[in-house]
């Protein structure tokens, strides 16, 4: 006796009226068949700010494109035209480490004040000794 083989409903697709648009490929629109490794200006456009190539679903690039610009910018990068890696300011405020804590590194603000009081004491120490000699 075979089992009652129940399929679960399909899913229902979302009504939305939202239409997408497809991004075109640059190259195919302009009919451009070579990508050109010297021209940085225009493979800059297919790279992020960090130097990484873009993916295909961001750029719109086709498949044959997409792999000529990807030729090209490594090309260039050999002949040292475009970056590897381009260097970024880490905006990020400084965290502790594994297993550490703020008072481990002494980063309260407890210990900033109680530090500038004992340096000015020691300043108006030296300030009598000096005035005394």
């Amino acid at each position: 006796m075979g089992k009652n083989n129940t399929k679960a409903p399909a899913r229902v697709q979302k009504e939305t009226n939202k239409k997408i648009k497809k991004k075109v490929c640059t190259f195919c629109a302009r009919s451009i068949e070579w990508i050109d490794y010297k021209d940085t200006d225009t493979l800059r456009k297919y790279m992020s700010e960090r130097g990484k190539i873009r993916a295909r679903r961001v750029s719109g690039n086709c498949t044959q494109h997409q792999s000529a610009i990807a030729i090209a910018i490594k090309t260039a990068r050999e002949l040292a035209l475009l970056p590897y890696t381009q260097r970024t300011v880490n905006e990020r405020t400084s965290r502790p480490g594994r297993g550490q804590t703020k008072r481990d590194e002494g980063l309260f603000a407890e210990d900033f004040e109680a530090e500038a009081e004992a340096a000015a004491d020691v300043e108006s120490d030296e300030d009598e000794i000096e005035e005394e000699v």
